[in-house]
């Protein structure tokens, strides 16, 4: 039970605001963002997605540069509140095809009107953009994306490649093309986030793998699609070894270590064939989501070292290489490495004919911050850090610098090789050919390397 929903710009204006209980004083919106945007406590930059001022509960999160909120009086599940949050934005990203602030201001009236039905009286009732299409009934005004920013890691398709059209992340699924026509497409994304820990002599310590097959379809009629995976493809490990390469699943299989589908997923011919059937309902979702901590190929090796330089004076070396091929590039690269507490300056050295980094000394929570625009497959790249302390460091720089951590996204690569064979759909005539696209993305979910 919410008492209040809110959207918020990146500046802290209320776009959307929907009052429930009336338990929660009107201010609630400019109180939240005050807090947000001069968070100090925990000694954290940016403030927990739960937390609790005046006896009132917020929860937030953060999608497309905009703040969806819920606040609430009462003491509820915060993974519940979390989850209803994302789903109201997906909603409204089907809705509205384009997510900001702009689309939000233009179609406020259906945005309400989706809220009404979304939730009553504080209580979630429900957030299908099939079954909402029964109630909701305003048309959605189309904000013209080609003047848009890329937003999130699927956009980067869009950016000069033959691979996607530009329509594929700014489609309403309400609304027809120009002329009354609608597109058939459908899109598939394959969706991993990665967690990756070296030790100090860079073996790998933990790895997991968290993915979603996500779907997004715009066919007319709700035809039933056929998805193919990997025929190699085994879920549950059966008590073998990761490393037990002689058993029946073979060298090159795909062992996942569980898995859950859509309910819209029929699972008659999976366990023959690992084909999935469905009958795709409107709007985004996810087809099935899996977990994998076989050992995978890491895309980057990060090798980090720290010397002591002097009494007062220590050297970075950090480098990173790209195990992928020379064909795939990783985009938005970020390498943070916290210092020495003492640290008070900090001079940079990059690699000759280095381009698109950036490099950064947050002296705020002393740390190191290196940024790479693009980091192409079988390529390493160096970076040596001189760092200057206001008293001497009596060996134990060590223990108060590191770990590194990396954050990436690499599109058309995914670690876990689950691929899909093939995408087929019931025809309804000889001349029914819509568009298909599948995607991969790999991003970090969790990159550390240990000094």
């Amino acid at each position: 039970m919410i008492s209040q929903f809110f959207v918020l710009s990146q500046r802290g204006d209320n776009i959307v605001f929907r009052d429930y209980r009336s338990d929660v004083p009107k201010g609630s919106a400019e109180i939240f963002f005050r807090k947000v945007k001069f968070w100090k406590e925990d000694e954290e930059e940016e403030a927990p997605p739960v937390f609790n001022l005046d006896g009132v509960n917020y929860f937030h999160v953060k999608v497309a540069g905009l703040l969806f909120v819920a606040t609430t009086r009462v003491n509820m599940s915060p993974s519940l509140v979390l989850e209803l949050l994302h789903r109201i934005a997906r909603v409204i990203k089907d809705y509205l095809g384009v997510l900001n602030e702009d689309s939000f201001r233009k179609n406020f009236v259906l945005v309400y009107e989706l809220l009404d039905e979304v939730i009553d009286f504080g209580y979630a009732q429900t957030t299908s953009t099939e079954l909402l299409k029964s109630y909701v009934f305003n048309e959605p005004i189309v904000v013209d994306a080609a003047r848009l920013p890329p937003l999130g890691p699927a956009a980067m398709f869009m950016q000069g490649t033959k691979r996607m059209p530009g329509t594929a992340v700014t489609k309403s699924v309400v609304a027809n093309e120009p002329g009354g026509r609608k597109r058939e497409e459908i899109f598939v994304d394959i969706i991993e986030k990665i967690s990756v820990t070296f030790s100090s002599s860079g073996y790998i310590l933990t790895s997991e793998i968290d993915g979603t097959i996500q779907m997004k379809s715009y066919l007319t009629g709700n035809p039933e699609i056929r998805l193919a995976l990997n025929e190699d493809l085994n879920i549950g490990r059966g008590g073998r070894s990761v490393y037990d390469y002689g058993s029946s699943a073979g060298a090159g299989s795909v062992i996942l270590d569980d898995c859950n589908f859509h309910e819209s997923v029929h699972l008659d011919s999976f366990d023959v064939d690992r084909t999935l059937s469905l009958v795709p309902p409107d709007g985004e979702f996810p087809v099935m989501n899996y977990r994998m901590t076989q050992e995978f190929k890491p895309p980057f090796r990060i090798n980090a070292l720290i010397e002591e330089a002097g009494a007062f004076k220590a050297e970075v070396i950090l480098k990173v290489r790209a195990e992928f091929p020379s064909t795939i590039t990783a985009n938005t690269i970020v390498v943070q490495m916290p210092l020495p507490k003492h640290t008070t300056r900090v001079s940079f050295e990059l690699e000759s004919g280095a381009v698109g980094h950036t490099t950064d000394f947050k002296e705020a929570n002393k740390k190191l911050e290196w940024g790479l625009k693009k980091i192409v497959g079988g390529s390493e790249h160096t970076l040596r850090a001189k760092l200057t302390f206001s008293q001497e460091s009596h060996g134990n720089i060590m223990k108060e610098a590191g770990p590194v951590s990396m954050t990436f996204t690499i599109p058309m690569y995914n670690a876990s090789k689950l691929q899909v064979r093939y995408l087929q759909i019931a025809k309804k005539s000889k001349t029914y050919n819509p568009y298909r696209w599948v995607r991969y993305v790999t991003q970090a979910n969790s990159y550390v390397a240990r000094l």
